[in-house]
Order: structure tokens, then sequence, then C-alpha cells
């Protein structure tokens, strides 16, 4: 199978990098694999053939890295749907703007996929409606929660799947600021590991921002650093801190059981598992699992594989809308909690579901 992808927006996750992930003197002038480019280029069978944007200059210089021939870069989103023959069309731009290239796409191309970047969208109102707009035209919303992409994630998500820890009592997460633009990955796993939604949350802002300094933006958001806890339906006892700067920071997991607990190390690379065993937590071998420093990179790769698997029927979506609405919801509710100071119960409904937070 041969498929045809476009990108919208052209900036660091879209293929150029970004500061504090990868090495600055690459960013911007030479092709990050830890991509959407990066993933279409893995591919044998998905190749991308379009790229938009509506700054000329990083549209070229974007093109240029990565080898799109001059007839395939557009200025402005809207001409590259309308005219390209896309199957998949990859939204890599701010998270202000989810909602409506997504649903652009979606009229104006008919694409089989979208995969859009993480968070889905600045508010709870406009995910449902990518969903539903998605749900409706037939095409799968693919978002790209990198964790769910990656091997070692997928093979602890499978150990505890099959009850390696018995059934998860409590979760602890730890990540850097600032909850929207960073959180999200941590919330997703937490949901994903528990296959639950949030129900009770209580929430902490410290209204500390890297991402104007990390992106390069030229204004500020109001996305800050925080954290809380959730109670999900399940019974699950969840803290999340992402309090911290990108230097201060590490990225981390625990996972406590009825029958053992798993805590992960993302940035050191380390996974330990502890049976418990007459009262005992008894460390073992955590099978199947080994440091692996290009995992995040090879997550974008995985990501186009599953995309293509679930076009042509494979498999089924393991990072769908609905998924990441479950996310996005905590995280929001994070945000009213401490600006009301009370717990808030979910799932919001109007209007709460229409509270904004802008971010990148």
């Amino acid at each position: 199978m041969s498929l045809q992808a476009g990108i919208i927006g052209t900036g660091g996750v879209a293929g150029m990098g970004l500061l504090g992930v990868h090495d600055e003197g690459d960013i911007g002038t030479k092709p990050v694999q830890a991509s959407h480019a990066g993933g279409y280029a893995k591919s044998d069978s998905v190749e991308l053939v379009a790229v938009a944007d509506i700054n000329e200059e990083k549209l070229n210089r974007f093109g240029e890295v990565w080898d799109i021939p001059e007839s395939g870069r557009y200025i402005g989103h809207e001409a590259m749907l309308e005219t390209e023959d896309l199957d998949v069309v990859s939204v890599a731009t701010p998270t202000f703007l989810h909602h409506d290239h997504v649903v652009d796409a979606v009229q104006l191309a008919d694409p089989d996929a979208i995969w859009c970047e993480k968070p889905i969208a600045s508010n709870v109102s406009d995910a449902r409606n990518m969903v539903d707009v998605c749900s409706e035209a037939k095409t799968e919303l693919v978002v790209n929660h990198t964790s769910r992409f990656t091997d070692n994630m997928r093979t602890l998500h499978e150990h505890i799947r099959d009850g390696l820890i018995g059934d998860i009592r409590s979760m602890t997460g730890l990540f850097r600021r600032e909850l929207l633009r960073n959180s999200t990955h941590v919330l997703d796993t937490m949901t994903l590991m528990t296959d639950s939604r949030g129900q009770r949350v209580s929430g902490y802002l410290n209204g500390e921002n890297d991402a104007v300094d990390a992106l390069g933006a030229d204004e500020s958001v109001d996305d800050s650093g925080g954290g809380g806890h959730i109670i999900f339906e399940d019974g699950t006892f969840a803290t999340v801190d992402c309090t911290v700067s990108r230097d201060e920071s590490t990225y981390a997991y625990h996972f406590l059981g009825t029958d053992g607990r798993v805590e992960v190390n993302i940035v050191e690379g380390s996974w330990r598992y502890w049976d418990l065993v007459d009262g005992a937590h008894v460390e073992k071998e955590l099978p199947d699992l080994e440091p692996d420093p290009d995992g995040y990179a090879k997550g974008f790769a995985n990501a186009v594989e599953h995309i293509e698997s679930v076009i042509t029927g494979a498999e089924s979506n393991r990072s769908s809308g609905e998924d990441a609405i479950r996310s996005l919801e905590i995280i929001i509710a994070l945000y009213i909690s401490d600006f009301t100071g009370g717990h808030v119960s979910l799932p919001l409904n109007r209007p709460l579901e229409n509270v904004d937070v802008t971010s990148w």
C-alpha cells in the first residue's frame, strides 16, 4: 500500500526540532527524526508529499531540509488540503489551532486518518467536536501521545493489563512544567494503564512557564507548572507533579497494585518491578524491558506504522480522540480547581467544558 501524507505546520515537532529536546545546532537546520516528518521518512508505505505553513520562510526551510519539492509547499493549509490527494494529514500546529485544522482537514481533504499533536485541544468542547466531526466522516483521529507508541511503554502496558501487579490502587507521575503542554503525557499514560477516567480532581498551579523560552514563542500563555490529585472511576488515587523546569525535572512513574509495584524512570531508562509475596515486596526481573535511548524517536515511526494498520483495518486505534479527552479534561479540571479552591467532578459539562487554557 502506498499512502500520501501532508503536514500542517512546519515547526519543531513537525520535523525541525525543539529547544531542550534536541541538539541546539540541529534545530531548524537538520532533519530531526523524532518528529512527524521523521516518522514518515522511516515508513515504506506512507510518503510525505506536502507541507503547509503561513510563514513562507519556515515553510521553505522545512521543504529544503526534508526534500519536499516546491510544488508540495503551500502557504496556508487550505491550499494544500484542497489540492493534494492526501490519505493522512498531520496537524503539528500550536494547541489552540488543533480544532480548526482538524475540522478543515476533514472537510477539505477527507483523509483516512488525521495524526494530531497532543494535547488534542485547548478546551474539552473543541476536543469533543473534533471527535464527532471525524467520527461522522469516518476519519480516524490519532492523537500523538508518544508513550502509546514507544516499545517499552507498550510492553509495560501489556504486563499491567495481564495482571503483573494486580489491580492498580495508586499512581504517581513526575514530569516538567507546563501542565497542558507536557503533563498530558503523564495523565494519558495513567488513563492508559488503569483504563479508567478521572472522577474527582484537586489542582495546584505555580504560574511558572518555560514555553516562551523553550519554543521561541513571542507571547505568553496561560499554561503553567502545576499538579494535583486525581481519583479515577475505578478508585485509583493518583498524584501528578509537573511543577519544576526542564533542567530540574525528571520523568518518572510509580504504579502500586494489589499484587506488586513498578517504578519507571524514562530519563534514566530504569524499569523496576517488585512482586508482593506474603506481605512483602520482593524485587524481580521485569522481562522484555531494557533502556532504550532512542525509544522516543522510534515512537514516531511506530505511530506511522500503526496509522497504516488502522487505515487497512489490521488494528484498532490505540490513541483515539476519546482517549485524549480523558487526559485533557483532567488537566482543565486542575486549572479550575486551583482557580476556585475546590474539587472538580468529571466529566466536565457546560459551561466548564468551554474553559480554555492557552498553550503552545
